[in-house]
């Protein structure tokens, strides 16, 4: 099995709701055997109960919890589809399939279900106290069960439960993408990096048309350390690569890399993930905050959540190096062209659409102006420039979007709860002249 097919099956098993389930179905075939004949070792005659009575007791527990199944997919649907039609499509896949609470009590139901059911065979001459004492502990813990995975499920779908996990996720992302502190501007050039000219070999795309989901980087420079060679990826994670697209250019001893050697560090799928994304859980925050601008929901105080979850991710990644895109190796030497998003990518992402789509409402232009203000006095000197393009821009949405002065003047004043929180004096460069 090759990275990428490794990658992309375990990926699969993160996201699958069937697999903790299915595993559920013959562990509760072995289980009903064991305690079979531990009970007849044992001979256990601690709950006394008659044959009527432990056949009540286990046709009730199977039939609670296939109950619970039946209510739990059914709300788990309808979630599904409230979830991505309020906030964003993207969620089922990164936040909802992989949660491991709902796998988990789902596997609890079907492996009580099925143990209940076993046990009923053979219980009409004896009854295993063992086993009937085994199933309604089961079926006590498949009530405590459902009844807390209604109340998860309910804090799970709240809108800033959502944002607080994708943004983690997000945070986790960009230490692993950009694992090195900011000391200073980002450089974009390395200074051992020779000028590569035109490239010697170009590898493309075969297989069908996909997104670049994850990239194995050690393995590339590895492979072009071996062979004294440059490999360029021309992709970036997250980018949709057609069928005959350039995947890679190849300089020096690499033009004699196999295609196939080369093809299996590079995983494809059909939706973007964060393994190797930085951005796209910021794409994820942005399009929740979008979506709650729109006319339909009109929801801007979900929109100032999401804004206070971009700021936490804009902060990390303004105190990063972010410019890897040249990666060496060992000795110093240029093995790998890997491009990844800078800080003016990031400022872009974070700002433009939610700008452009909410700064017509009071609460997301006093939030956006605290988010740039608070990033300005937490992050270094080097990161200003871009937040104060955005500011002046901010400026000049609320000028041609406000009509009245005093409008404008509110407007113009940072409020990290976006309207309603103290906001302080109006500053003197913010106020309207007459």
């Amino acid at each position: 099995m090759t990275w990428s097919q490794f990658y992309n099956f375990r990926s699969y098993l993160r996201t699958s709701l069937w697999i903790i389930p299915f595993i559920a179905i013959p562990s509760a075939l072995i289980a009903i055997r064991i305690f079979r004949r531990v009970d007849v070792w044992l001979g256990w005659t601690f709950l006394d109960l008659t044959t009527p009575g432990a056949q009540t007791m286990l046709q009730g527990i199977a039939t609670a919890t296939l109950s619970f199944l039946v209510f739990t997919f059914g709300s788990l649907l309808v979630a599904i589809q409230v979830a991505s039609a309020q906030l964003t499509p993207r969620i089922i896949a990164t936040t909802l399939l992989r949660n491991p609470v709902v796998k988990n009590t789902v596997g609890i139901f079907i492996f009580t279900f099925l143990f209940a059911l076993s046990a009923q065979d053979r219980i009409e001459t004896r009854v295993p106290q063992l086993i009937i004492f085994f199933a309604a502990v089961l079926g006590v813990a498949c009530f405590a069960s459902f009844l807390f995975l209604i109340d998860y499920a309910s804090r799970l779908l709240r809108p800033i439960s959502i944002l607080a996990h994708v943004a983690n996720d997000g945070l986790a992302v960009v230490q692993s993408v950009y694992p090195e502190p900011s000391h200073g501007p980002d450089s974009t050039v390395h200074l051992q990096a020779p000028k590569l000219g035109t490239p010697e070999r170009i590898v493309r795309h075969k297989a069908k048309s996909e997104i670049v989901l994850a990239v194995n980087v050690a393995l590339l420079v590895a492979e072009a350390e071996g062979i004294n060679g440059v490999i360029e990826f021309v992709p970036q994670v997250g980018d949709f690569v057609a069928l005959g697209e350039p995947l890679f250019n190849l300089y020096g001893g690499a033009r004699n890399l196999s295609e196939e050697s080369l093809r299996s560090a590079v995983a494809f799928g059909s939706e973007r993930t964060m393994e190797q994304d930085p951005t796209f859980a910021f794409r994820i925050v942005i399009d929740i905050a979008l979506k709650a601008l729109s006319p339909a929901i009109n929801d801007p105080t979900t929109a100032v959540l999401a804004i206070d979850q971009l700021q936490r991710m804009l902060r990390l990644a303004g105190s990063r190096h972010l410019r890897t895109d040249e990666i060496m190796d060992r000795s110093g030497r240029l093995r790998l062209i890997f491009r990844t998003p800078n800080w003016e990518d990031f400022v872009h992402l974070a700002f433009s659409e939610i700008r452009a789509c909410g700064s017509n409402n009071l609460q997301i232009v006093r939030r956006l102006r605290a988010m740039i203000d608070n990033l300005i006095q937490t992050l270094p000197k080097h990161r200003h420039p871009a937040l104060r393009q955005q500011e002046a821009l901010l400026d000049r949405d609320i000028e041609d979007r406000f009509k009245y002065p005093e409008d404008i003047a509110l407007a113009r004043v940072a409020d990290t709860q976006g309207l309603g929180g103290h906001s302080g004096k109006v500053k003197r460069s913010s106020r309207v002249k007459s």
